[in-house]
């Protein structure tokens, strides 16, 4: 039997759907990997140069992507404020911030960003978050309390960590969601592709002074273990992780998007016990089922307007 007229829309809201579950789903995993290969990354490079290679590995990426794409000189100051503040403070803020904290600790201070992009979107945007909606996403914020607290090996995390680190993941999830959030009507009226390359190369210059201030100050000898990180972070979590992520902020409502955004962490956590050792018991998997229960609520009461 064919599809009527009628059933066509529907249809093609229920695949929309499942393509954006889908893809935000790859972002976490894409996004999980980063704070613990950050982590491994740090043991060799300095943080600045870490970030600096980060950069230099996916603008190539990103601007091969805006070839049909030009960004207006009026938008320019825009976009180059964008960058300063969402990829060079928020981007340094975050590897800084990795460096002073434990694995741990580093996951779930990164799982604030949602909160602040919720937060900032019905400022913004003026996107409504209901109560039930609120709740699922404090109560999978709350399980990734728990998860970080029940992880870390013969000392807790938070001993494993500076007061320094925690401030800096802190400002670094403030500067990523302005990002996100104010980039979107940006993306709107010009394209992902050139927002997202453009304000990455502000970024990139806007630190560069830096990381040369760092490296005449410490020796800087890149290991084939720091350049492979500085790889992934670029190419998969730069490149092509701001490209879907900005693209789903446009096509789904921010507290959709945000609360899936929350399994990253676990990933994060899970792919970090096993490269630097800590135990994951009990407390864990009571805290990935308070993670789930929370997406499904918030989930929920996004598809049934709740």
């Amino acid at each position: 039997m064919s599809q009527t007229k009628q059933d066509l829309p529907a249809a093609e809201s229920d695949s929309a759907r499942a393509s954006s579950v889908g893809a935000i789903l790859l972002l976490a995993v894409i996004w999980g990997l980063s704070i613990p290969l950050t982590k491994l990354g740090l043991e060799t490079l300095p943080p600045m140069t870490l970030t600096a290679l980060r950069f230099a590995t996916a603008l190539p990426v990103m601007f091969a992507l805006t070839l049909r794409q030009r960004l207006p000189l009026s938008a320019i100051p825009r976009v180059a404020l964008l960058g300063i503040i969402g990829i060079s403070v928020g981007q340094v803020a975050q590897t800084f911030g990795i460096e002073g904290t434990s694995a741990s600790v580093g996951a779930i201070l990164s799982a604030t960003i949602p909160v602040f992009v919720v937060a900032f979107a019905a400022l913004r945007l003026r996107q409504i978050v209901t109560p039930r909606q609120l709740l699922g996403l404090l109560a999978a914020f709350a399980g990734i309390a728990v998860v970080a607290m029940a992880s870390g090996g013969e000392a807790a995390p938070v001993q494993q960590s500076s007061l320094t680190g925690i401030v800096w993941m802190i400002v670094s999830s403030i500067a990523i969601a302005f990002y996100y959030v104010w980039s979107v009507e940006l993306t709107r009226d010009y394209g992902t592709p050139a927002v997202a390359a453009w304000s990455t190369l502000f970024g990139f210059l806007a630190l560069l002074p830096w990381t040369v201030t760092e490296a005449l100050s410490e020796p800087v000898i890149l290991t084939a273990k720091g350049f492979a990180v500085a790889v992934y972070l670029g190419v998969l979590v730069t490149a092509a992780g701001l490209f879907l992520w900005l693209y789903l902020l446009r096509t789904v409502p921010a507290v959709v998007a945000t609360s899936v955004q929350y399994l990253h962490p676990v990933i994060g956590i899970v792919v970090g016990a096993a490269i630097f050792g800590d135990t994951l018991g009990m407390a864990f998997a009571a805290g990935v089922v308070l993670i789930l229960g929370g997406l499904a609520l918030a989930l929920a009461t996004a598809r049934n307007g709740a």
